[in-house]
């Protein structure tokens, strides 16, 4: 499929919808958080997110720029086959990032966002035979995490039919000997999520690594907790901290908007 010309004389926010102009600049903000809560690795892993009116189109990085200089100009569109349709830079799109992505968006529906990491908690814990341990509040929230075993650098689309079964109809995934992944209905519910599960899995290798006896709480207890993090229980997690999480972002370096 060719790519659309792009016009060099007018910006990218000219050329597509107020809606996914707002939804680039969410999706910058998204990056330049996961680089500054230390979950980014240079330029791999991905977050993508679908475009506003557009069911099989959906936005993720180029490959080549680091995290911490996304902006909401630079995302690729494309849809759920691989065609790129909207192309603003010189980079291409990660093959990785598309098989894993894609096959999330096609069949959750409901998931608007999809975030993927490599950190060195997350690495860790994909490799304890174990799993994600319950060990404090913010790990119960996991406590049915879903897993996808590893099968070596996602570049085969046969793996999409796997990695959905895996997920299933979960909010995050442990895959192994690998990272970590969530997905939500919002960029804002996605990145509370993988920023939860990084710090469960941080609390986890700290405290594996006390070498002491462990105190796990009744199962009950564990089961109850996981409930009440589930999805509109309580309320949406992540949406009321997000604009707060922007006006600290805009401090900092507000070029994410450009």
């Amino acid at each position: 499929m060719a790519v659309p010309t792009i016009s060099l004389r007018n910006s990218v926010r000219q050329q597509v919808s107020e809606a996914e102009w707002a939804k680039r600049v969410d999706l910058a903000a998204c990056y330049r958080f996961i680089d500054l809560y230390g979950m980014s690795e240079m330029s791999a892993n991905h977050v993508s997110t679908r475009v506003p009116g557009e069911g099989n189109a959906f936005l993720i990085n180029p490959h080549g720029l680091l995290y911490e200089q996304m902006h909401a100009s630079c995302f690729i569109k494309l849809d759920l086959a691989g065609n790129i349709l909207f192309n603003p830079t010189e980079y291409d799109i990660n093959k990785a990032g598309y098989v894993v992505h894609s096959c999330i968006h096609a069949a959750r529906h409901e998931v608007d966002c999809v975030i993927h990491t490599h950190t060195i908690a997350g690495m860790a814990v994909s490799a304890m035979e174990c799993g994600l341990l319950p060990l404090a509040q913010t790990s119960m929230r996991f406590a049915k995490i879903a897993y996808h075993d590893y099968e070596g650098v996602a570049l085969k689309v046969e793996e999409q039919e796997r990695l959905v079964r895996d997920l299933g109809a979960h909010e995050g995934m442990i895959l192994r000997n690998h990272g970590l992944l969530t997905v939500g209905a919002s960029i804002a519910e996605a990145f509370n999520s993988m920023f939860r599960l990084e710090r469960a899995c941080q609390v986890q290798v700290a405290a594996l690594s006390c070498n002491v006896k462990l105190k796990l709480p009744a199962p009950e207890v564990v089961d109850e907790s996981w409930r009440l993090y589930q999805p509109g229980v309580r309320r949406r997690f992540g949406v009321l901290e997000w604009p707060a999480l922007l006006k600290k972002l805009d401090k900092i370096d507000p070029s994410y908007r450009e």
